[in-house]
């Protein structure tokens, strides 16, 4: 179950976190994986693949970039013939109000949440319609489910990013193309330890535990849970799912 031998797999995003725990699951599985982030840490999570007996190879690209994205795409489609998979993990996050977002905060997440989904997504379709079927996965957000308190633009983004998502799946859904999103609550990540520190300095245990506690389950997810969901999604074991937001969320939804 869950073999993804022949297939290649682009994750964006994929220097740390979801992202990396993706592209080494899906390797671990048998897929080509592209591992792309707008930082040279994309090339660590490849290197890490390849050390482990997988087959992968790093491009650094940003998402919010027509050009960047064009040309990424089309390198990949010219060097492995073929993209099946598309996990749009790239994005970014914000803490705030609608009164403590300024309009170029709302303008640098729109940039990276949405407007990076469109451009791969856009990008991926054009290769996936020539090969007849392909998988497209959005890491939307609990937050794009119920209101989550000072995340105003980051929820905005992971709206838009589960009503694409929605549209994808209808428009293709005859031309062999699936397309789903997952949910996640709060999940431990390298972002999350660098953001304790940065903002609560000698105080990071303190606030890790009230992160935790807004799970019912008492903590907060790992990447590798995550990883798990998104391989069912792009698996053809869920060849019958598409236009789905999938939570994992600890209990947030039934709290």
């Amino acid at each position: 179950m869950f073999d993804l031998h022949q297939k290649v797999a682009v994750v964006t995003g994929a220097g740390s976190g979801i992202g990396a725990a993706i592209a080494t699951l899906f390797s671990r599985q048998g897929a080509r994986i592209v591992v792309l982030d707008r930082h040279d840490t994309a090339q660590t999570t490849a290197d890490a693949i390849r050390a482990a007996g997988g087959d992968a190879i790093a491009r650094q690209c940003d998402v919010s970039s027509a050009e960047d994205v064009a040309r990424t795409f089309d390198g990949v489609a010219a060097e492995m013939d073929r993209i099946d998979i598309l996990v749009n993990n790239a994005g970014i996050a914000h803490v705030g109000t609608i009164e403590q977002t300024l309009p170029d905060d709302l303008d640098r997440l729109y940039a990276v949440n949405v407007r990076g989904v469109y451009l791969c997504s856009r990008a991926a379709i054009t290769i996936m319609l020539r090969q007849g079927r392909g998988v497209i996965l959005n890491m939307a957000s609990i937050a794009s489910l119920v209101g989550v308190p000072d995340r105003f633009a980051y929820s905005m983004t992971k709206g838009a990013v589960l009503t694409m998502t929605k549209s994808v799946a209808i428009d293709y859904v005859k031309r062999g193309i699936r397309c789903n999103c997952i949910c996640p609550a709060r999940v431990r990540t390298p972002f999350v330890d660098g953001y304790l520190r940065e903002h609560y300095p000698g105080r990071e245990e303190e606030m890790r535990r009230t992160l935790e506690a807004y799970q019912p389950l008492g903590r907060m997810g790992t990447p590798e849970e995550v990883a798990a969901l998104a391989l069912y999604l792009c698996s053809d074991e869920a060849a019958f799912v598409t236009g789905q937001a999938y939570p994992i969320d600890g209990g947030v939804l039934v709290a």
